[in-house]
C-alpha cells in the first residue's frame, strides 16, 4: 500500500523558513517524479514543486519560485520542501503527491501538513 506522511509545518511569521518532508512507503520512491502541492481554505489544489526520480531536474510554480526548494534522499525514500522568505499567501495545507512532476491531477497524496503565516 502506497504511504506518504508528511510533516515539518508549523505557525510562523512572514519572512521565516521551515522545511518539510515527506516520508514514502509502499513503492520504489527512486522510480517516481514527486512533487509538492497545497491547498489553502475554499481554494483549489495548487502544484507548487516537481523533482525528477534521479533529481536531475526539478520545476517549480511561479508563486514560490525562487524561494522554495524541492529535493528527494532516495536512500530515505524522502521528499522535502525548504520553504523561505514565507509570505502570508503561503498559508495551505501542504501534501507531497506521488508522480506529480509539473501538474496536479488527484495522483496520491498524503494527509498534509499546515504552514500558517500570520504575524
Amino acid at each position: 500500500e502506497v504511504q506518504l506522511v508528511e510533516s515539518g509545518g508549523g505557525l510562523v511569521q512572514p519572512g521565516d523558513s521551515l522545511r518539510l518532508s515527506c516520508v514514502a512507503s509502499g513503492f520504489n520512491f527512486g522510480e517516481y517524479a514527486m512533487g509538492w502541492v497545497r491547498q489553502a481554505p475554499g481554494k483549489e489544489f495548487e502544484w507548487i514543486a516537481g523533482i525528477s526520480g534521479t533529481s536531475d531536474t526539478t520545476r517549480y510554480a511561479d508563486s514560490v519560485k525562487g524561494r522554495f526548494t524541492i529535493s528527494r534522499d532516495n536512500a530515505k525514500s524522502t521528499l522535502y520542501l525548504k520553504l523561505n522568505n514565507l509570505k502570508t499567501e503561503d498559508t495551505a495545507m501542504y501534501y507531497c503527491a506521488k508522480g506529480t512532476y509539473s501538474a496536479y491531477g488527484g495522483q496520491k497524496r498524503g494527509q498534509g501538513t499546515q504552514v500558517t503565516v500570520s504575524l
